[in-house]
Order: structure tokens, then sequence, then C-alpha cells
């Protein structure tokens, strides 16, 4: 698949929407509108404290750019843009004259939905909807995965603390919008994901497998119970950002997803971190 700059303003806008929908979540939680994108400052140390989306529509200001990190700083949180490589360069340059580093790069995967895209798993796996009943164990299951990376590929995420990864993941069970799911080995829960279909995209997130549920195809399942979904609701795309070189990726490019380009991340230090 070939993104043009149409298609990744279209994925840029819907992981906008996903972000600044969980911003909005998020006690505390400020999202400000910037160049066609947005700033979404939530928890301290939260993966969702980014900019992102930015850069089709122009570059910011100085004085919107003076504005945002005053306000970064006050909440004594460095400033993280993601910027996707299919845009005119005038940002990267402006923003490296402002100090701003480059820590690394994230791929944009994405592949058609249709028709064809029907729910399977292998034997044994299941797959299901979280439910009021299963919620607590949704967030079990993330936690545990989470906090067992498989050392794959380049990972430039914040790192998060056991405690606020808790709770950021039950800001994400407020959310409206983003439904959640658990897949079973045998019965035994082992894996769980979220997904948000928003502007006929389908946004893959939040996946994690237990590491003793590794290598059996559970995220497989969950990735096919989200497209065939997505498909159903109307979507046309799915979409799931990756670590470059991770297990990740290879999981979904297994599935048909391709990388449509990159997104840059650089990153402004607080003044105390400087």
């Amino acid at each position: 698949m070939f993104a043009d700059a149409a298609l990744a303003a279209r994925i840029e806008a819907a992981e906008v929407d996903l972000c600044a929908t969980i911003g909005r979540a998020t006690p505390g939680g400020v999202v400000t509108a910037l160049a066609g994108g947005a700033a979404v400052l939530a928890r301290p140390g939260g993966p969702i404290n980014k900019v992102v989306g930015v850069g089709f529509a122009g570059v910011p200001s100085a004085d919107e750019l003076d504005a945002l990190e005053a306000a970064w700083d006050a909440a004594t949180t460095p400033v993280r843009f993601e910027i996707s490589t299919v845009i005119e360069p005038a940002l990267f340059g402006a923003l490296i004259a402002r100090g701003y580093r480059l820590e690394g790069f994230e791929h944009v995967l994405a592949r058609r939905l249709g028709a064809d895209d029907v729910a399977t798993a292998a034997p044994g796996l299941t797959v299901e909807p979280v439910t009021a009943a299963t919620s607590g164990l949704w967030l079990d299951l993330a936690l545990a995965g989470f906090g067992a990376a498989d050392g794959t590929g380049a990972e430039i995420e914040p790192q998060a603390s056991d405690d606020t990864l808790r709770v950021i993941f039950e800001d994400f069970m407020r959310v409206d919008g983003l439904p959640r799911w658990i897949a079973r080995v045998d019965g035994v829960a082992a894996g769980s994901a979220s997904a948000r279909f928003t502007g006929g995209v389908t946004l893959l997130c939040g996946a994690s497998t237990l590491p003793a549920h590794r290598r059996r195809g559970v995220q497989r399942a969950l990735l096919s119970a989200r497209l065939a979904l997505g498909a159903a609701d109307g979507c046309d795309l799915a979409v799931v950002t990756t670590a470059p070189g991770s297990q990740s990726q290879a999981n979904v490019s297994r599935v048909g997803f391709a990388v449509v380009y990159a997104r840059a991340v650089l990153v402004r230090p607080t003044p105390a971190a400087s």
C-alpha cells in the first residue's frame, strides 16, 4: 500500500482522535489544538503525553510553541512530538532549532479491510469482548503483558512505573468508544487488546500477551477479531503503530500489514532535565 499525503493525513487524524479522546477522559487531562493536530497532556509519565497530527496544516508559530512549552514545563513533562515523515520538512527544522532531539522512529503499518476479513483463531484459542464482569481481568492482563516486554525492536515509548501503568489503563477503561477484548488459550486468560473505530479507520492498540502464552497465536487471534469487527463497522482501513523491527511488527506483517510511513519522535527535555 502506498501512503500519499492524503492517506497519511487521514491516518494521523484518526490518531489525533484516539489520543485526544483518552486525554479528555483523563482527570486533569488537557487537549490543545495545534496546527491541525493536538497536544495531549494527560497523566505525568504516561505514553499519551504527546503532540500528534501536526504538519499537515502548516507549522506551529513561535508563539504557539512558546505557549505549549511553557505549559508542559509547568507540568515537568518533556514535550514529545510524533511527526509523520509524509510532511514538508520545515517542521523538523523548526523544532530542532528550538532544542528538540531526535529520539527514534515508529513504524505506521496499514492494510485494507473488506468482506474477506472474518474472525479466525487457532484451535484452543478464543477471543471475547470485555464485560463488566471481566473488566478487572483485562486490566490485570494488560498490566502483566506490558510489564514484560519481549525485548524486540527499538522501543522508544516512555517507561512508566507499574503504579503509573495501572492508573493509565484505568483511564483507558473509562473511555467511550475504546472497546477491549480478552484472548484465552484452552480457557485460560492469555492476552488483551483494544481498538478504536473512527473515520473509517480501525486503530489497533493496547495489545499484550502474557509471557507464558507467547508464540501461540494469541496476538493473531486478537488481530483477526478486531479486523473483522472493523470491517463490519464499515472501516476500509486498519492501522497499527509498532517499534521498528519488533515482534509486534512481525505479527501484523503476517496478516497483510505493510509499513506506509514512519513517525519521527522529537523530544524537548524539561529545563530541569537539560
